[in-house]
C-alpha cells in the first residue's frame, strides 16, 4: 500500500467546534439575553455590551453584573456516498455511509461587570468567543476512509502481482529450473488481482474553546451621544485526537505464464488472500494553544426617546497557534515532509488562525415604553482573515448576519421576546470539508425575563438553527465522492443580572 498523507486531509478540516451563532470562528451568543433577542446591536442594558459596548455609558451610576451559563448541543451528519464503500466488509454492497458527529457544549460560561458615574463607564466582560465543545466522530469520516479505501484498491494490485510472480518463480526453481530461468519465465506470464473488501477502523474527536476576556470604556460625548473603546484578549486550546488502525484488504487473483516449449509446459491458477496492511496505521494526538489580541470600537447615539443607534467595529485578530504533537512513527514520516497536509501538525509547528474584523449595526425602535423593535446586520471579514494554507482565499464572499427581535414587558415582573437571525456563509465547495463545515441558516430565538426585584432579573433563552442542506461532489481517480451536510443545534441558557 502506498504510504500517503491520508488522515492529515481529513485534520486539516478541524476548525472551531462547539455550537456557535455568528462567523465561521466566531461566537456571538455569549449570554442568555442573546437567546432570547438575537438583536442586542442598538440596545442599552448591561447584557448587550458584547453587542453595543458605547451603550454601557447610559447605565445608571453604580456596579452592574451578569452571570450568565449555556448549554449547547449540536450534531453534524455527513452522508458520503463513494463507489469503493460497497467493499467495507463490515457494510458489504453500501456505497453510502453514514458519519455522525456529536458536539456538546455542556456549560458556557460568562460575565459582565461594569461600573458607571457621572459621564464614564468602565468595564470587564468574559466569554467563549470562539468554539465552546468537543464533537467526535466514533467512525472516522468519510473523506479519510475514501482516501484509504481508493490508496489499498491502486495499490494492493501491484503488490500482489508482485507476490503471485514470486510464488511462481519459486515453484519453477523448486522444479529444479536455474533462478535467472525461473524468473524469466515467470516474467511472461500475465497477473491480474484486485481487491474485493478491506476493514479499518477510523475516529475522530475534536476539542476547540476560544476565551476572551474584553476591558474598556465608554465615555458620554454629549448627553446622547456616547463613544467607547476596549480589548479583548482571546487564549485559545484545541485539541485533535484521531486514528485510523486495523486495517486490512482482501482479494482475489489470477494468473497465467504461457508454456515455453523445451523449457516450461505453461501454468495457471487462481486464488484469495487477504494483506494486513497496519504498517499504514495512522495515529495523531495534537494539542494547539495560541493568543490574541483584538482592538474594539463603538458609538451609541441616542436620537430621541424612540430611537437608538450604534455602531461596532472589531479589528482582525491575529492568532497563530502552537502545536504540541504525539504522532506515531508514520505520522511523523508525512510530517516531516514540509508539502505535507500533516506537516501542519509537526510538534512546534506554528499555524495561522486568525479571527476576522466584525462590522455591526443596530437599531432599538421603541413605540410604546413597554414594546421595544430591534434589528441589526454583522459582517465578517473572512476573506481577510488568514488561515493556514491560505485557505481564506477559497470564500466566494464573506459572512453576514441579519436579526430582528422584539421584547414586550407584559407586567412589572415580566417581560417576553423573540427574535429571528439569517446568518449567510460564503463558502464555496472547495472549502467545505468534514468536520469545519457551516451551513447558512435562520434561527429562532425564544425567552422570557424575570423582575424580581429592581436590583435584580433572571433571562431564561432558548435558540433553535434550522439549517440548509448542501451537497458536495468531488471528482477522484475512483468515481465521484459526493457529500451531504446537515446540522442540528440547540442552545439553552440562564443569565442572574444584578444592580447595585
Amino acid at each position: 500500500m502506498k504510504k500517503n498523507s491520508i488522515l492529515s486531509a481529513a485534520l486539516l478540516t478541524f476548525g472551531t467546534l462547539g455550537a456557535q451563532a455568528g462567523g465561521i470562528l466566531t461566537n456571538t451568543n455569549q449570554n442568555a439575553a442573546f437567546l432570547r433577542n438575537f438583536a442586542q446591536e442598538g440596545q442599552i442594558t448591561l447584557t448587550s455590551l458584547y453587542a453595543n459596548p458605547a451603550g454601557n455609558a447610559f447605565l445608571s451610576p453604580g456596579w452592574h453584573l451578569s452571570l450568565n451559563s449555556q448549554t449547547a448541543i449540536q450534531q453534524r451528519n455527513i452522508n458520503t456516498t463513494f463507489p469503493l464503500f460497497a467493499l467495507n466488509t463490515e457494510t458489504p454492497g453500501q456505497a453510502t455511509h453514514e458519519f455522525k458527529g456529536k458536539a456538546l457544549a455542556p456549560v458556557i460560561p460568562s460575565f459582565t461587570l461594569s461600573h458607571n458615574w457621572d459621564r464614564w463607564s468602565l468595564s470587564a466582560h468574559f466569554a467563549l468567543v470562539g468554539g465552546g465543545g468537543k464533537c467526535e466522530f466514533d467512525k472516522g469520516l468519510g473523506s479519510f476512509e475514501a482516501l484509504y479505501a481508493s490508496t489499498i484498491a491502486q495499490s494492493l494490485p501491484g503488490t500482489v502481482n508482485a507476490m503471485v510472480q514470486q510464488t511462481v518463480t519459486q515453484q519453477l526453481m523448486e522444479a529444479g529450473l536455474p533462478q535467472a530461468q525461473a524468473q524469466g519465465i515467470a516474467a511472461t506470464g500475465t497477473y491480474n488481482s484486485r481487491m474485493t473488501g478491506y476493514d479499518l477502523d477510523a475516529y475522530m474527536k475534536g476539542r476547540s474553546y476560544y476565551f476572551g476576556l474584553q476591558l474598556g470604556g465608554a465615555y458620554k460625548i454629549k448627553d446622547n451621544l456616547s463613544a467607547y473603546i476596549g480589548i479583548r484578549g482571546v487564549y485559545a486550546t484545541c485539541n485533535y485526537n484521531g486514528y485510523v488502525q486495523d486495517i486490512s484488504a482482501n482479494y482475489a487473483y489470477s494468473y497465467n505464464v504461457p508454456a515455453i516449449p523445451g523449457a516450461f509446459p505453461g501454468a495457471e491458477g487462481q486464488g484469495t488472500g487477504t494483506a494486513d496492511l497496519n504498517d499504514n496505521s495512522l495515529a495523531l494526538n495534537c494539542d494547539q494553544t495560541g493568543f490574541g489580541i483584538t482592538p474594539i470600537f463603538g458609538l451609541d447615539w441616542e436620537v430621541n426617546k424612540q430611537w437608538n443607534l450604534a455602531i461596532k467595529y472589531e479589528a482582525p485578530t491575529r492568532m497563530s497557534l502552537k502545536n504540541d504533537s504525539q504522532m506515531n512513527h508514520f505520522a511523523q514520516a508525512q510530517a516531516a515532509d514540509p508539502t505535507s497536509p500533516l506537516a501542519q501538525f509537526k510538534d512546534g509547528e506554528k499555524v495561522r488562525e486568525d479571527i476576522p474584523a466584525i462590522l455591526a449595526v443596530g437599531a432599538e425602535y421603541r413605540p410604546i415604553e413597554t414594546v421595544r423593535l430591534d434589528a441589526s446586520v454583522k459582517t465578517y471579514f473572512d476573506k481577510s482573515a488568514r488561515k493556514y494554507g491560505s485557505k481564506e482565499e477559497q470564500l466566494d464572499h464573506n459572512t453576514w448576519d441579519f436579526c430582528f427581535g422584539a421584547e414586550y414587558d407584559c407586567t412589572k415582573l415580566l417581560t417576553v421576546s423573540a427574535s429571528w437571525q439569517h446568518t449567510l456563509y460564503g463558502m464555496s465547495d472547495a472549502y467545505m470539508n468534514d468536520l469545519s463545515f457551516n451551513l447558512s441558516s435562520h434561527s429562532l430565538g425564544l425567552g422570557i425575563r424575570l423582575h424580581p426585584s429592581k436590583y435584580f432579573n433572571v433571562d431564561l433563552g432558548y435558540m433553535h438553527t434550522f439549517y440548509g442542506d448542501r451537497t458536495v461532489t468531488t471528482p477522484t481517480a475512483i468515481g465521484n465522492k459526493v457529500d451531504a451536510y446537515s446540522r442540528k443545534n440547540d442552545v439553552v441558557g440562564i443569565g442572574f443580572n444584578l444592580y447595585f
